[in-house]
C-alpha cells in the first residue's frame, strides 16, 4: 500500500490500495472525500477558511473554498463520480485559550464552518467528523474501504 503524506496548506489524491495521511490538525480542518464506487480518494489539510479574503492566493490547498474545488477536481479526473462522494472531516480545534467572543480568533470554528457549508453546496454528505475540542489530530484516511483513523495523543484513536 502507498502512503501519501499530505502536508499543511497540501492536498492528494489516490486510489485503492493507498492512503492518505496528515499530521498535526490543530484549528486546521482535514477534509476527506471518498467514492466507494472506485475507491478513489482525497485529502486536504486547509489552514483558512475563505480565499476571497485575501489578495494572492498561490496555494488553492491552504483555504477551504479553494481546496474543496481542486479535490473534487483531482478526484474526478482519476475517474471518481462526483455524485458517490462522501465527506469525512476532522479538526477545527481551539488551541489555544484565547478571547471565543472574538470571530477572528475562532479559526478551527470558522474553518469547520467554511467546511460544512461547501459540501452542502457541492451536495456532498457529511458521513462522519470529530471537530472542535482543543488538542491535536493526525489522520489517515484509506482508499479500500474509506476508513478514516483519527490519532490522538491523550484523547484515543478512532475510526470514522
Amino acid at each position: 500500500m502507498s502512503k501519501i503524506i499530505v502536508g499543511m496548506a497540501d492536498l492528494n489524491v489516490t486510489r485503492a490500495p493507498g492512503m492518505l495521511t496528515t499530521l498535526g490538525l490543530g484549528s486546521c480542518v482535514g477534509i476527506a472525500l471518498y467514492d466507494p464506487h472506485t475507491k478513489i480518494a482525497g485529502l486536504a489539510h486547509i489552514m483558512l477558511p475563505d480565499s476571497t479574503k485575501i489578495e494572492n492566493n498561490s496555494n488553492p490547498a491552504k483555504f477551504a473554498d479553494t481546496a474543496m474545488a481542486k479535490l473534487i477536481q483531482e478526484m474526478t479526473k482519476m475517474g471518481a463520480n462526483k455524485g458517490h462522494i462522501r465527506a469525512k472531516i476532522a479538526g477545527g480545534a481551539q488551541m489555544f485559550a484565547l478571547n471565543a467572543k472574538n470571530d477572528e480568533m475562532r479559526i478551527g470554528d470558522r474553518n469547520v464552518e467554511a467546511t460544512l457549508r461547501l459540501l452542502k453546496q457541492y451536495t456532498i454528505p457529511l458521513i462522519a467528523y470529530e471537530v472542535g475540542a482543543n488538542f491535536g489530530r493526525t489522520v489517515e484516511l484509506y482508499a479500500e474501504d474509506g476508513r478514516f483513523l483519527i490519532k490522538t495523543i491523550g484523547h484515543g484513536n478512532r475510526i470514522l
